[in-house]
């Protein structure tokens, strides 16, 4: 991990040392965290949410109603500026990483099947009707660099590009995807784009804690949730994720959406408290994947209230008093062998955005406003800096053996 970079050798010094602590914590965190989570973590998130609302202020916004905030647009510029340069000055030409969600654990082969009990008010976009889609799953950690699994902070992601997905999209650089989204925390790291412009600033100096810990505007409640949930992984596949944002689930109707683990088991790190190896986790999953299938359940959450279910602030966890999360798909990802370096190179080609979708599923709220343009702006600096083309899988890629599309000539395509 880099270490910290603000011209002050005080902060530099507490930041790392921090980061430190944190690291050290993740070494020892399976001896006691599954008792602490069955105990304390949701009665602990509830009241963290509790007091979050009490600093809030009621707009007035009706259900599904979005409203755009005091300078949007600069502070989406400010974010892709400091991405942009984090970006070039962590990596080189040919060796472009993501700025975020940065290192691949595994793009493995799945299939989406929509059950055949949906609620009626829940049968919108691709969720209308059963069918069974087939499907590319990215897992990854948060970045903004490639660390080794023990150091990464316990924060985990999961992206699933849909293929196959018939009517037009929000985007046009891909005609039959729909990408959905999860990671590791039910809320975003920051309620809103003013505030994740000032947490890519100290991103940038490799000194985030400061956005969390900031006299002027503190964010120490966002840090305790995201403390709550982030821990020492077991496996990408023995994980739950969350949308962290608001999505629309037909006209009028705004949903969260969640990917709930079938499996049961935890698979034991190696090595604790010592060090395991870098790449453990991809090591579990190959590992589950090399003797049975693995399936997720995505479940839906329907905003009922506005207030206390916002769509302009993510860093509120939506109550599952008020709306429980109801299975709608299955996520099957059978068995396989994943882990050859040409599959593992194909995440560098695909490019996942919210945007890619139906219009049933428009993403809503500040946060995702800024991720239509950001994501793919940053999508074509990191395939223009590795000389590859953006592409639009179709589920009929097979590894190894399979060679990356060249670019576009200049003045062409996205890249």
């Amino acid at each position: 991990m880099p270490p910290a970079d603000t011209g002050n050798p005080l902060l530099d010094w507490i930041s790392n040392s921090l980061l430190a602590l944190v690291q050290a914590e993740r070494r020892v965190d399976p001896f006691f965290r599954p008792w602490f989570d069955a105990l304390l973590r949701e009665r602990l998130s509830e009241w963290v949410t509790e007091l979050i609302n009490k600093r809030r202020t009621d707009e007035g916004l009706r259900l599904a109603e979005e409203r755009e905030q005091p300078d949007e647009e600069a502070h989406l510029q400010e974010i892709i500026d400091a991405f942009d340069a984090q970006m070039r000055r962590l990596w080189n030409p040919g060796y472009f990483e993501r700025g975020g969600n940065t290192k691949t654990h595994g793009v493995v082969r799945a299939e989406v099947i929509i059950r055949n009990d949906v609620p009626a008010h829940m049968r919108h976009g691709i969720f209308a009707e059963p069918r069974t889609f087939n499907a590319w799953v990215r897992y990854s950690g948060p970045g903004p660099v490639w660390s080794p699994d023990i150091e990464d902070i316990g924060f985990l992601s999961m992206a699933i590009k849909l293929m196959g997905v018939p009517g037009k999209k929000l985007m046009d650089d891909e005609q039959f995807t729909q990408d959905l989204f999860g990671t590791c925390v039910p809320t975003f790291v920051s309620p809103d784009t003013r505030a994740n412009a000032q947490l890519q600033h100290w991103s940038y100096k490799n000194a985030a804690v400061f956005y969390f810990f900031n006299f002027k505007e503190s964010h120490i409640l966002d840090s305790i949730m995201n403390s709550l949930w982030t821990r020492t992984q077991s496996s990408p596949l023995e994980c739950q994720y969350f949308s962290t944002v608001p999505y629309l689930l037909g006209e009028g109707q705004a949903m969260q959406y969640s990917f709930q683990p079938r499996l049961r088991s935890r698979t034991s790190v190696p090595n604790l408290p010592g060090r395991p190896p870098d790449n453990y986790l991809r090591q579990a999953m190959a590992a589950t994947l090399g003797r049975q299938d693995a399936e997720f359940d995505i479940c839906i959450q329907m905003q009922t209230d506005p207030f206390l279910m916002p769509i302009e602030n993510a860093a509120v966890m939506w109550p599952t008093r008020l709306s429980p999360r109801v299975p709608v798909a299955t996520v099957r990802i059978p068995r396989q062998t994943f882990d050859s370096p040409e599959q593992i190179a194909f995440a560098r080609v695909l490019s996942y955005n919210p945007w890619h979708c139906l219009p049933e599923h428009r993403p809503l709220g500040n946060i995702s406003r800024a991720r239509r343009r950001l994501y793919s702006e940053m999508s074509q600096l990191r395939q223009r800096m590795d000389n590859v083309a953006h592409y639009e899988p179709t589920g009929d890629e097979t590894f190894p053996g399979w060679t990356p599309p060249t670019p576009s000539p200049p003045g062409r395509g996205l890249g």
